[in-house]
């Protein structure tokens, strides 16, 4: 039961990242693309907003497939915690800890629960379990 129980939070986990790397990069899910994303992280002063929201989309959409598979899980929840770190810094660390005012809670849980799965491993019902 907890190798299955590891593949549900990998396949949540990685979901989540599928769906915010394709917001970024395809405008998906209500999105707002590379185009979109890139002026938003102009203004709030990331730049160069396109190279950042590329970077930012491609290793979301990365760590999600990632994930849902079991591979290279270190790999994954480095892309990830450079991600949410980013988020924290410039967007929801200003706002505190609750997530309910905008604040960094929910970002500081995907960071953790991510290192958790990569330091546990992926379990059998993954790629790197089918050994």
């Amino acid at each position: 039961m907890a190798d299955f129980g590891l593949f549900l939070i990998r396949f949540l986990i990685g979901f989540i990242f599928i769906y915010y790397g394709t917001q970024k990069l395809f405008g998906w899910f209500g999105g707002q693309g590379l185009t979109g994303t890139a002026g938003f992280f102009e203004s709030i002063n990331i730049k160069p907003g396109k190279v950042v929201a590329v970077f930012s989309g491609v290793s979301e959409l990365a760590a999600g497939l990632l994930f849902i598979v079991g591979v290279f899980l270190p790999l994954a929840a480095i892309l990830i915690t450079i991600i949410m770190i980013g988020a924290i810094a410039k967007v929801h660390g200003s706002k505190g800890f609750s997530n309910a005012a905008g604040g960094f809670e929910y970002n500081l849980v995907l960071v953790v629960v991510s290192i958790g799965i990569a330091l546990i491993g992926p379990g059998d019902f993954s790629l790197h379990g089918m050994d």
